[in-house]
């Protein structure tokens, strides 16, 4: 059944004008219509895709924190941390990976005994040494004939504390006596 419309219109897939003889019509060509279908297809395959992957991403901690065993990725996405400092953590001793077969996994009890170490009390408070017991840096190298960067490497190294008074740090004279006269003797 032919029709005697005639109405113009853009093609939908390449972006021509055409003559349409139906109001239906979408596309300019029978090629264009094929393209137009396939860019359907793929579309919806793709938002197919993209929906399994959300679902995935979307997939709820609690069926993870239910497991009794993880694997290494599911380990990671529920404590947040990088499979890499998973890996270092299980070189270190702090948390044992258990091999079945293929598959590496980590028991959740494991996991939870991590965070349920008693945390570390921190750093002791620092003493406070009256300044008439400290050097300054500038006494230190001008005492021990020692370069600036030897001083503050050998301070770093051996944790002595440091007093700031104004813009002079100061370092109790005991330690660095220590220190400096046993390296002198050494020599």
């Amino acid at each position: 059944m032919s029709s005697n419309l005639r109405i113009n219109r853009i093609c939908e897939q390449c972006g021509k004008e055409f003559e349409a003889r139906k109001t239906t019509s979408k596309t300019c060509s029978n090629d264009c219509a094929k393209k137009a279908y396939k860019a359907r297809k793929r579309a919806a395959k793709i938002e197919v895709s993209n929906e399994q992957v959300n679902r995935i991403k979307a997939k709820p901690l609690e069926d993870l924190r239910a497991q009794e065993y993880l694997t290494v990725d599911e380990t990671a996405r529920l404590v947040r941390i990088s499979r890499r400092t998973l890996y270092r953590m299980n070189e270190r001793g702090e948390l044992v990976f258990m091999k079945l077969s293929r598959r590496t996994v980590i028991r959740r009890s494991d996991i939870d005994r991590l965070f349920d170490q008693a945390k570390p009390a921190g750093a002791p408070e620092p003493v406070i040494i009256s300044l008439s017991e400290c050097y300054t840096m500038k006494e230190i190298i001008q005492k021990y004939g020692i370069s600036d960067k030897a001083l503050y490497e050998l301070i770093r190294r051996n944790d002595i504390p440091k007093q700031y008074s104004g813009i002079y740090a100061y370092v109790p004279k005991i330690r660095i006596d220590e220190l400096l006269t046993s390296a002198a003797s050494q020599s």
